[in-house]
C-alpha cells in the first residue's frame, strides 16, 4: 500500500526535461514499478506480449477457467499462498492428464491467478490459455484437436475437483492450513471432513470458452488478463464525501453498474487481492513449461512446418519504442534534455 501511495510523488524522486532553446521545462515523477499497482504495469504488460508473440503457434487457442466454490473460498483467503498454488497443480493436472488420454497429446498452456470478481469481492479462479493441439505422446507429430471445445468441461471439472480436494486435505493432515475467526472451529479433524464432504458430489464449475479464432486475437486477450491486479484507474468514478464510486458489469444480466463504498471499505477489497510476496500468478505447463520451453517450441514448429513469422504482421516493439524514443520540445521541437533527481524517501521494494 505505502508504494502505490507514494507512486508518481516526489518521495520516490523525479525526473526533469529541460529544453536548451527555449527554456521549456517538464517534471514528471517516478514509479513505484509495484506489480499491484493500477498505473506501473503497462510497460511490464507490453514487454511479457512481446515475449509471448515468439511462442505462437498455427493453431486454434481455448480459453479454459477454474473456480473455487465459495466456502472453499474462504478458507483460501486464510492460506493464500498454499492454496493458491494446490489451485494451479490440481487445474495443471486436471489439463495435462485428460489431454492425454482423451486427445493422446501433450498441451502447453499458461495459467493466470487472478483472485477477484468486477465487484472486487474475493473470488479466486485460474485462466488457462489453451492451444487446440499439441505433440503427440511420442513426440513425432503435431496433432490437431477435432473440438469446438477442446475438453469435455463435465470430464474436466470431475478430474479438477478429485484433485484438489485430495491435495487439500493432504494439506490439512501436514498441519499447513490456518483457520482464525470464523474457520477456528475446523481445526478439528471431524469437522474439516465433515466440511469436505458436501463438496465431492457438487459440480465445480469449470468454463470453457470457443476457440479465440487465431493468434492476433490470442495477443488481444493476453493484455487483459496478465498484468492487472483486482482494478484499474480507468473505473473509478468518483471519490465523494469519504466514499469511492467505481464501475462494475454483474454478469448475470450482462449490465454495466456502479458501486459505491466507503473509502476504507474500497482499501480493503483492494488490499484482499494482495498476493503472497515473491509468489508466481502466472505459470506455465506442458510443453510451455519454462525447463523445456526452447526445445519443445522449436520442435512444434518443425513439425507444424508453418515458421512463426508467417502468422502475424511484426510490429514495432512497443518496450523498445518507449524507452528508446527521444522526446522533443512541443514548443519548439528541440530534443529534450534530462536531469534526474533523487528520491526523497525511500524507494518501496519492486515486487513485481
Amino acid at each position: 500500500m505505502r508504494a502505490i501511495e507514494i507512486c508518481r510523488t516526489p518521495a520516490l524522486g523525479s525526473t526533469v526535461e529541460y529544453c536548451g532553446r527555449c527554456q521549456f521545462t517538464h517534471t514528471y515523477y517516478r514509479s513505484c514499478r509495484n506489480r499491484h499497482c493500477p498505473k506501473c504495469q503497462g510497460l511490464a504488460r507490453e514487454r511479457w506480449i512481446e515475449d509471448r508473440r515468439a511462442e505462437l503457434l498455427p493453431a486454434e487457442y481455448f480459453h479454459v477457467v477454474f473456480t473455487l466454490p465459495e466456502p472453499i473460498a474462504r478458507l483460501a483467503f486464510y492460506n493464500k499462498e498454499l492454496v493458491y498454488s494446490i489451485l494451479f497443480q490440481a487445474a495443471a493436472e486436471t489439463l495435462l492428464r485428460t489431454a492425454s488420454e482423451r486427445l493422446g497429446i501433450e498441451p502447453g498452456f499458461f495459467c493466470v491467478l487472478h483472485s477477484w470478481g468486477q465487484n472486487l469481492h474475493f473470488h479466486p479462479h485460474l485462466h488457462c490459455v489453451v492451444p487446440g493441439g499439441g505433440l503427440s505422446l511420442d513426440h513425432e507429430r503435431w496433432l490437431v484437436a477435432k473440438r469446438r471445445f477442446l475438453l469435455p468441461v463435465k470430464a474436466l471439472s470431475n478430474r479438477f475437483r478429485r484433485l484438489f480436494l485430495k491435495a487439500l486435505r493432504s494439506a490439512y493432515a501436514r498441519g499447513k492450513l490456518q483457520f482464525p475467526g470464523e474457520l477456528e472451529p475446523l481445526g478439528d479433524p471431524a469437522a474439516f471432513a465433515a466440511f469436505l464432504q458436501p463438496f465431492e458430489r457438487k459440480p465445480w464449475v469449470v468454463y470453457a470458452k470457443p476457440p479465440f479464432g487465431g493468434p492476433a486475437h490470442v495477443l488481444e486477450y493476453l493484455g487483459r488478463y496478465t498484468h492487472r491486479v483486482a482494478i484499474g484507474n480507468r473505473r473509478l468514478i468518483a471519490l465523494e464525501d469519504g466514499k469511492v464510486s467505481f464501475s462494475w458489469t454483474d454478469y448475470r444480466d450482462a449490465q454495466p453498474k456502479v458501486a459505491t463504498v466507503p473509502a476504507e471499505e474500497f482499501i480493503r477489497l483492494f488490499l484482499q487481492h494482495a498476493l503472497p510476496t515473491g509468489f508466481q500468478r502466472i505459470r506455465y505447463y506442458g510443453f510451455l513449461a519454462n525447463c523445456h520451453r526452447a526445445l519443445k517450441l522449436q520442435l512444434c514448429r518443425q513439425l507444424t512446418a508453418i515458421p512463426y513469422s508467417d502468422l502475424l504482421p511484426r510490429a514495432p516493439s512497443y518496450y523498445a519504442t518507449v524507452r528508446g524514443q527521444l522526446r522533443l520540445c512541443p514548443q519548439c521541437g528541440e530534443v529534450l534534455a534530462r536531469v534526474h533527481i533523487g528520491p526523497t524517501a525511500a524507494t518501496p521494494a519492486d515486487t513485481s
